[in-house]
């Protein structure tokens, strides 16, 4: 297990992650960090340069998660992570893949009113005798407060509450832990197991009457996405289109969904690609668009959006392959592609 102490700077992650090691048995401080400053040191400096931050870089999420689990085969206790995460999309990335290697996260989140945080900054001394430092690491922090302020809809609506205003670090300790002995925080997200070798996938592009396409936004992983998912073994891939909306959204598809593209996607590593079909799910109506479901552990949002809108939410990879299907759907014929590229 993982108990995540996210927050911004001065709401007390890390006292209060040292207080709490002593509280939940056999547990262990994780400081994701420690990965940032490593990958500083191991890659070029101009890649830092791209990024605002080094939580921006795809090869920190990933290690976040793979030593993550590589840890937990070291020692016999929940990993304590005090670690500010305010972006949401990566928190799904994070928590998504956790949960895919079946490792729970109990995410708490640390706040206090914004008046106590700046009195805290401005007490702060990270660098003892070094006043310059210490000016710029005052600084770094105050302006992570509106960035804060901005993710606190989501944060509290994800994430078990603790205010620490008027809390000692070991009263906020015992806080966490009865949270985390009574199952608060629980992040319920599908756990999609990670693939192991190429996949089948199958998703249904389903219509409203302005000929918009329906994306939903996944919790288990960032961006958004078609309905559908992965082809069960022995299983039709028409019908796995047909399970899937009715799983994810709760609609029955009259018929089977007529195939618009066939796609195979090369493996590009951790990935190990696979053929991706998508169908055509037809037009809903007004009632069966009302009718829809929103399962909390599954999905976010979902939204009709034009093709241009939808280049602006889906990966570069997923949007190619949705304009084809939609030019497979005006010319009533199917196309293959590899690679995303129309093969003839």
């Amino acid at each position: 297990m993982i108990v995540w102490l996210n927050g911004t700077f001065g709401a007390g992650k890390t006292t209060a992650a040292h207080e709490l090691l002593d509280l939940l048995p056999g547990s262990t401080l994780y400081d994701p960090e420690l990965l940032g400053s490593g990958l500083r040191l191991m890659l070029p400096a101009k890649r830092f340069e791209e990024v605002d931050d080094y939580q921006d870089l795809p090869s920190w999420r990933r290690m976040v998660v793979d030593t993550a689990a590589a840890l937990l085969t070291e020692v016999p206790g929940p990993l304590v992570t005090p670690m500010t995460l305010l972006r949401q999309e990566y928190r799904d990335e994070i928590f998504g893949a956790l949960a895919a290697r079946r490792i729970p996260v109990r995410h708490v989140l640390l706040h206090a009113e914004e008046t106590i945080l700046r009195e805290r900054i401005a007490n702060r001394e990270e660098i003892p005798g070094d006043a310059d430092a210490n000016a710029s690491v005052r600084r770094w922090s105050l302006e992570h407060l509106e960035p804060y302020a901005r993710a606190l809809d989501w944060l509290k609506g994800d994430a078990h509450v603790v205010d620490t205003s008027a809390l000692t670090p070991r009263q906020t300790a015992e806080r966490i832990a009865e949270a985390v002995r009574t199952g608060a925080g629980a992040c319920d997200i599908v756990q999609t197991p990670e693939p192991t070798a190429e996949t089948l996938a199958a998703g249904v592009l389903l219509f409203d009457d302005q000929n918009r396409v329906l994306l939903v936004d996944p919790t288990y992983k960032p961006g958004w996405e078609f309905p559908g998912g992965i082809v069960e073994p022995g299983e039709a891939p028409a019908h796995a289109g047909i399970r899937e909306v009715a799983e994810e959204l709760g609609i029955q598809l009259p018929r089977a969904p007529r195939l618009l593209v066939l796609d195979w996607e090369a493996p590009n590593p951790p990935g190990f690609g696979g053929l991706r079909l998508l169908y055509d799910g037809g037009t809903l109506s007004g009632d069966r668009i009302h009718d829809l479901l929103l399962p909390g552990a599954e999905l976010r949002a979902w939204r009709f959006v034009t093709e241009s809108e939808a280049e602006t939410l889906l990966p570069p990879i997923r949007w190619n392959r949705l304009h084809w299907a939609l030019r497979a759907r005006e010319r009533g014929c199917p196309l293959h592609l590899e690679a995303g590229v129309p093969v003839g």
